[in-house]
């Protein structure tokens, strides 16, 4: 039985920046989407400030937000958001629902999901994908269809499938312990250098230099076609400068560091494979391992290894306090997984990828 009493779903104010005067609920909705993050994996490895948020919640011309605080009894304790991407002929809408856990149970979620269906209609978007993360418990468990891993049915497993979503695929939650690794990614990487014959590594700091930018905004683009993606519907993105320079203005707005690592065929000067390692205001606080992408004409040479092992070695001098690197990966890209265990990356979590097509 649902208990609503109380309970509004009010559209999320996004505004222009922390100095307007209409912050409020954005600032607390921020605090408390840090606290359900905390509540489903027992630390703040991914957390991020108001500040931090508030670039990615803007919508632009890649993607439509929308965002709903949910305020019960006069509290912000969950939001709702639907992203409605803008590539040509899209059927896609993504979305989240996050709610305190001692709001469970009380129909919330559920009346929040007739919002996400609402809109996804209005956008005239068919295809639903959403991700939820699922702490390992005993008990029944779900097996991915991939044939790689399972997640145990637990709460956010039953609200998918009550609601009519397939579980589509599991990507592993990885950290590497930054201050263990130094000397095996040494030798990773002068392993991988020496293989990669006719390759050299070029780096850089956001905002993408304009000779690397048309390059970089190729392999973003073939992000979308080329990572695996089980059943799940990707669109194939397509990147150019402009879609680069609001990329890089979106973490440079939000005090993030970002270091892309690409390598480049010598003979022709192409990028051809890169990987970014991205953290927050705070330099002591975890780091995330964003994309990592080696085109496949170019597979077979370790580049992926080398990307990863030429970016690890410069993250640790430029930022040498932060503890560790998150990453997730398909299960099934067996490839990508090979590398970040020689690395010394460990499995800490996996998350469910769900999909629904509306009728």
């Amino acid at each position: 039985m649902s208990n609503l009493t109380g309970v509004e779903f009010r559209p999320l104010t996004i505004p222009a920046s922390l100095d307007a005067d209409d912050t409020a609920d954005f600032r607390e909705f921020s605090r408390v989407r840090n606290l359900i993050s905390r509540e489903i994996t027992g630390n703040d490895d991914d957390a991020m400030t108001a500040g931090e948020l508030l670039p990615h919640y803007q919508s632009d011309a890649d993607e439509i937000q929308h965002a709903w605080a949910v305020v019960a009894d006069g509290a912000i304790i969950g939001g709702v958001g639907v992203g409605i991407p803008l590539e040509a002929g899209s059927r896609i809408a993504y979305w989240i629902i996050e709610l305190l856990a001692d709001s469970h149970g009380r129909g919330i979620g559920s009346a929040g999901y007739t919002l996400v269906e609402q809109t996804a209609r209005e956008h005239g978007r068919t295809v639903l994908e959403a991700w939820a993360q699922h702490p390992d418990a005993v008990g029944p468990r779900l097996d991915a269809p991939t044939g790689f891993g399972s997640i145990p049915e637990d709460h956010a497993a039953r609200f998918f499938l009550r609601h009519g979503y397939a579980l589509e695929q599991i990507n592993r939650k990885s950290a590497l312990d930054l201050g263990a690794a130094d000397d095996t990614i040494a030798t990773l990487l002068a392993e991988a250098s020496a293989a990669a014959d006719g390759y050299r590594i070029v780096q850089w700091h956001l905002p993408t230099p304009p000779e690397f930018v048309d390059r970089y905004a190729w392999m973003k683009s073939r992000m979308s076609t080329d990572a695996p993606a089980a059943d799940l519907e990707i669109d194939e993105e397509k990147w150019d400068a402009e879609r680069v320079a609001r990329h890089d203005t979106r973490y440079l707005d939000a005090g993030q560091t970002m270091l892309v690592t690409a390598a480049q065929q010598v003979a022709t000067g192409e990028l051809v494979a890169f990987n970014e390692l991205v953290h927050g205001v705070d330099a002591t606080a975890a780091s995330h391992q964003e994309d990592t992408l080696v085109l496949r004409e170019h597979r077979g040479h370790r580049l992926g290894m080398l990307v990863k092992c030429a970016g690890l070695a410069r993250w640790r001098a430029e930022t040498p306090n932060s503890p560790r690197v998150i990453t997730y990966n398909a299960e099934e890209n067996r490839p990508m997984l090979d590398i970040n265990e020689a690395i010394g990356f460990v499995p800490i979590a996996y998350e469910g990828a769900w999909k629904k097509v509306l009728a």
